[in-house]
């Protein structure tokens, strides 16, 4: 009610105890300093700034620069699909200075992923990758990067969220990012997110323009998939079935009487001859369960698909003129976006 009065002494001057902050917030703040800048010193040789060109020549070229953060010591580098997917040229620019030429391994635009290799003859400094399943909000966010072109940039914040959904630019959903407040603008793309101790928990991959303090990044468990399948198979495999659908109710009598949730997936169009046209599956059939997972929608269709259905029988339950039908369907690999 009455505010907060400052005590001063009759000659003017602002006791000890007014006029410096008590010893236990100055620690907290050395400590917190102390934290970024070692993680600073630890992570920033390992995120490296990329300039890209495209397909093309001259103007037509498409021209580009993002960050990259570098797995091993024989030059993996992962940044961001969106940044390196499709390049005909990348160019690294290491802390160090040095200019090397990196080719793309693998790409996959369904999580906004690339694995590049850069050419060197020499060991590079390298990262390591976090366990973001145990990130918890409110702890610590360090972002590294190139935003704008201003090499080894670093902002700091805390993991806002975790567990959230961003769709990816072919239109399918990366189910496991990572919202931050660390500032991140473009060039911020492909570079690191990481915790207190100097791990990857994420990689940098989009920002909401108009939003302050809503970024996000591809955590970190994710990313580590994508590499493995990359460097196994030169792809993330995922499976297909052939339907073409779009969110659709469940009338309620029809719910009850089967016991179905309140909407499934309505198959509008098939692939000629594709697994679910073999399987029997027909135009307007409502899809409602695929294996034991209900599906609510065209979304948990896709995330039900996995690399692991690929080859394997599966039950597929259609609602078909009120009845509820139990088909057979073996998914086959999806083409590469």
């Amino acid at each position: 009610m009455f505010g907060y009065i400052k005590r001063v002494a009759h000659d003017g001057s602002l006791p000890a105890s007014a006029a410096a902050p008590p010893p236990d917030d100055a620690a907290l703040l050395d400590s917190y300093s102390n934290a970024v800048t070692a993680v600073v010193a630890k992570l920033s040789p390992a995120v490296v700034q990329l300039a890209v060109s495209g397909p093309g020549n001259g103007e037509n070229a498409r021209q580009g620069t993002g960050s990259g953060v570098i797995l091993s010591p024989d030059g993996l580098i992962l940044t961001n699909s969106h940044v390196a997917g499709g390049a005909a040229r990348i160019t690294v620019a290491t802390s160090d200075g040095r200019r090397l030429t990196a080719r793309v391994i693998g790409d996959d635009p369904d999580t906004d992923l690339c694995l590049i290799r850069a050419e060197t003859r020499e060991p590079l400094p390298y990262a390591t990758l976090g366990d973001s399943a145990r990130l918890k909000p409110g702890q610590l966010a360090i972002a590294i990067g190139n935003p704008l072109g201003f090499s080894a940039t670093v902002t700091a914040g805390v993991v806002s969220a975790v567990g959230r959904s961003l769709r990816a630019r072919t239109g399918r959903l990366i189910e496991d990012v990572i919202q931050t407040d660390a500032a991140l603008n473009p060039g911020n793309s492909g570079g690191a997110l990481a915790d207190s101790e100097g791990r990857v928990i994420g990689i940098s991959t989009a920002i909401i323009y108009g939003a302050q303090g809503i970024c996000f990044a591809v955590a970190s468990n994710l990313a580590a998939y994508v590499v493995s399948e990359i460097i196994r198979h030169g792809r993330v495999r995922r499976s297909y079935v052939g339907v073409v659908g779009q969110l659709a109710p469940i009338p309620r009598r029809l719910a009850l009487r089967h016991d179905l949730q309140d909407r499934g997936v309505l198959v509008v169009d098939l692939a000629s001859d594709g697994p679910a046209d073999r399987a029997g599956v027909r135009k307007g059939d409502l899809i409602v369960r695929l294996g034991e997972k209900p599906i609510l929608g065209v979304d948990d269709l896709v995330r039900a698909l996995t690399a692991e259905t690929v080859g394997e029988p599966m039950t597929l339950a259609v609602l078909r003129e009120g009845d509820l039908r139990t088909l057979e369907v073996t998914p086959i690999e999806r083409a590469p976006s």
